[in-house]
């Protein structure tokens, strides 16, 4: 294997690659072939991440199995299901794509994640993490005829549902692959020369011959097949961590060198041949093959664009802002603080916290569903859990938020991270629903800061408030404000009036992150403008008094039109038979496309350009 200690700054040489004119000729490639064929997948993937951005570590870790499945299955026709996608890279380079790698994640490009709208070697579009096996077990259910291989990651087989899919699956036995990419041997240590030996022989044809041809002879006489399984079960659990799965109904095999490629060839062949689940435990090393990268896979998880940013916003994160946040209120001495992450610990904010405070701190994994029940049970026993999810991943715990937390009005403060558009990543990360979803449910209040100074505050006003508090606040660097922690402005349910303009027709309502688009409309067009801070509950007073000196509400927010917090003022309105009119701006009724949170803004008509036109020809209605 080829190794590297610096990002290539042109483009490599790929004659191998670029003789691909079809997977079917892979078929044909050689063992040293695809050696080196993997090999030119990872500079390529080296120079193209490096030029482009992207997820860039887990991509490293499978290239060989990349290569390894696509010469072994008979793709597209066999169908391979990444969980989460990250890892898809080198299978976008193999499956066509080469040549489009350097528009990844940009307007236009392609798309950060496995899509099926983007070629048909994309069998599941993916980007939250767990779903593969249940995915690839619909597929096999419904189409027998084909193999189905889903590549699950150490980190998202911790989540529920793929335990659930895994029951499913050995429950009506049928012919599905699972592979686990265990880059961080959380299952197991055991690597090396005896556990590739034990996972040839335990996917040999005579292996599996003696295994099927005992059951048959055993078949009339039930007490010596259980017995029979069950030996054969703790005789592996001596030497494999793959109990669990067996138990599970699964076939077990490995765990072995995931970056062997010859070895992961002549097993995925005997796969091949097998019916009904097979669990394939692979050991790979996330960033393998840079060297910076094996040394710090956590800082090479990602690449940023190797252009700097030209970003307008200077002041800090706001992930940083809650981080500090965080540690000051656990320094101040209030030992009932309990923060919680599912997984997202770096990108929250919260490494310091969690270094500093390790017994006030619970990184309960890839369990979304689990971290608000866990915080419901904290708060019942009095502790004040801080859940810090983002929102798009808040998706994944609505059931838990309304029955465990907001039924039984707990005190819970949820630091909603990532709302809005995101940016690269696309519609699967996209923080657009959650003021939607939220606002309908009965005990909670939902804050929305404009700048980093309101997050705080607001941060500190929700932590002190009884029952379930949502701040939402949206990725990326704040406008700059300076933070007053010393003293708090925020009053519960009301809004905070930046300009009032007794004889403008227009009252502009701004909840949030596009408070700064807002502003420049508002002193444009000599307009009023209020900071709503609060979605729920909304300052209907002032909405009252504004409604007897203004004639048009414009409401301006970074989610969803349908159901969000514009919905919310239009049903005062509505309620309360005003004769104010409305125009409501937000996310339209479209997933985002795959660009910079500009270029999304853009395509969602949230530009200073767009409101001043639609504005001004509704006012010329009126």
């Amino acid at each position: 294997m080829k190794t590297f200690d610096k990002l290539p700054g042109h483009e490599p040489s790929t004659p191998l690659l670029d003789s691909l004119k079809t997977l079917d000729a892979l078929k044909n490639f050689s063992s040293s072939d695809l050696s080196l064929l993997a090999d030119e997948i990872r500079e390529f993937l080296l120079y193209s991440t490096n030029h482009s951005g992207g997820h860039f570590g887990a991509g490293l870790g499978v290239v060989e199995l990349t290569v390894a499945l696509h010469h072994v299955f008979n793709t597209p026709r066999d169908k391979i299901v990444w969980d989460v996608g990250h890892q898809a890279y080198p299978h976008k380079i193999l499956t066509g794509r080469k040549g489009k790698m350097l528009s990844m994640r940009q307007k236009n490009g392609l798309h950060p994640f496995p899509s099926r709208d983007e070629s048909e070697f994309d069998a599941f579009g993916v980007g939250h993490s767990s779903t593969s096996i249940g995915a690839a077990l619909g597929m096999s259910v419904a189409n027998s005829t084909n193999k189905y291989i889903s590549v699950i990651g150490d980190g998202a087989i911790t989540a529920g549902m793929a335990y659930e899919a895994m029951a499913h699956a050995g429950s009506i036995d049928k012919d599905l692959l699972v592979i686990l990419n265990d880059n961080n041997m959380s299952i197991s240590n055991n690597t090396g020369g005896m556990s590739n030996y034990l996972a040839k022989i335990w996917s040999s044809r005579w292996y599996i011959q003696i295994r099927e041809g005992g059951k048959s002879v055993l078949r009339m006489i039930p007490s010596a097949k259980r017995f029979a399984k069950k030996t054969e079960t703790h005789i592996k659990g001596f030497l494999s961590p793959g109990a669990l799965f067996e138990e599970l109904g699964f076939q077990y095999i490995g765990p072995m060198d995931g970056h062997n490629l010859k070895d992961l060839v002549r097993t995925l062949r005997n796969i091949n041949d097998l019916s009904g689940p097979v669990f394939l435990h692979l050991v790979t090393q996330k960033g393998k093959g840079y060297l910076p990268a094996e040394k710090d896979p956590i800082k090479f998880h990602a690449l940023s664009k190797i252009e700097s940013s030209s970003g307008k916003n200077n002041g800090p994160k706001y992930q940083e802002v809650f981080g500090e946040w965080l540690c000051e209120k656990a320094e101040s001495g209030d030992e009932s603080l309990i923060a919680i992450t599912p997984a997202m610990s770096e990108g929250s904010g919260m490494t310091e916290f969690a270094q500093r405070f390790p017994n006030q701190f619970f990184d309960v994994a890839i369990a979304e569903q689990h971290s608000m029940t866990f915080a419901a049970g904290l708060a019942c026993e009095g502790k004040k859990p801080v859940l810090a999810i983002y929102s798009t991943f808040l998706q994944r715990a609505y059931d838990q938020l309304i029955h465990d937390v907001a039924i039984q009005n707990l005190d819970i403060l949820l630091a909603i991270d990532r709302a809005g558009f995101v940016g690269e990543d696309g519609a699967t990360h996209a923080g657009i629903f959650d003021l939607t979803f939220l606002r309908c449910i009965p005990n909670l209040t939902i804050m929305v800061p404009a700048n980093e100074n309101e997050c705080w505050q607001m941060l500190e006003f929700g932590y002190s408030l009884k029952g379930p508090v949502a701040v939402r606040y949206p990725r990326g660097n704040a406008p700059g404000e300076n933070i007053e922690k010393n003293i708090n402005t925020i009053e519960f349910g009301k809004a905070k009036t930046l300009r009032l303009m007794e004889s403008s027709r227009i009252a502009i309502l701004s909840f949030g992150s596009l408070l700064d688009i807002s502003e420049k409309v508002a002193k444009e067009i000599d307009a009023t403008l209020v900071d709503m801070r609060f979605v729920k509950p909304l300052d209907e007073s002032l909405l009252m008094e504004l409604s007897h000196s203004h004639d048009l509400f414009v409401t301006v927010e970074e989610n969803v039109i349908a159901g969000g917090a514009g919905s919310a003022v239009n049903e005062f309105v509505n309620a309360n038979s005003l004769s104010v009119k409305l125009l409501n701006f937000g996310v339209p009724d479209e997933f985002p496309i795959v660009g910079s949170p500009e270029d999304q803004k853009e395509a969602a008509l949230l530009t200073k350009e767009n409101l001043l036109a639609k504005i001004k020809s509704k006012l010329a209605k009126l």
